[in-house]
């Protein structure tokens, strides 16, 4: 971890991530109550080795300087070009997904210690959003149904078809199945181990 001089932070020209005016906006207000951020990612910068250029973190940057700070705290990583381009199209991208649970119930708290518009102010969500999820109460679980089946396609030449559909009639002749897609299920089945078997055999 070092503290790197703004002016000595170089945007990365092929950044792709994009931030709203909004979710700017919170952002600046975050750093601005908090003083806290998660620090940059950066790397020497090609070709001017006084200074660094930003892998993930320009935002938190033009925050930074939105706010008056000279100064960044940020991680300093010896990546080559092509690693930086995985890394700018990962970085913002490779996250997890929040437990409803223990959102709802860490939104919950958020809200009986301030007021959702003054909440909605730092965090994604409007006040609008805030006081339905504050009042959202999750449904019981159903019950689990039953596993579905996994699909199996193949592409067929006419020949091919017509050949794979006797063998299918002649097969579900005798199936105790009750619809058609279960009978053909059994009968491609009843082939497969038919075939299964025979080359067993064939091998003893």
């Amino acid at each position: 971890m070092q503290s790197i001089a703004l002016d000595k932070l170089v945007a990365h020209p092929d950044n792709p991530n994009r931030m709203s005016k909004a979710n700017f906006t919170k952002l600046v207000r975050n750093i601005q109550q908090t003083g806290k951020y998660e620090p940059l990612i950066v790397r020497p910068c090609p070709g001017n080795p006084e200074r660094f250029q930003i892998i993930n973190g320009h935002h938190r940057v033009k925050a930074l300087r939105e706010l008056g700070y000279t100064h960044a705290d940020a991680v300093i990583w010896d990546v080559d070009d092509r690693q930086t381009d995985i890394l700018l199209a990962t970085l913002n991208r490779l996250h997890g997904s929040d437990m409803l649970e223990k959102k709802l119930a860490l939104l919950k708290k958020l809200t009986s210690r301030m007021q959702a518009k003054q909440l909605a102010r730092l965090v994604p969500q409007t006040a609008r959003q805030l006081e339905r999820l504050a009042n959202f109460k999750l449904p019981e679980a159903p019950a689990q149904p039953k596993p579905l089946a996994a699909p199996c396609v193949f592409f067929l030449s006419d020949e091919q078809l017509a050949d794979v559909e006797d063998a299918l009639f002649l097969a579900q002749l005798d199936s105790k199945q009750k619809t058609k897609a279960a009978k053909r299920a059994a009968a491609l089945t009843k082939i497969a181990r038919f075939f299964l078997a025979s080359s067993r055999s064939t091998k003893k």
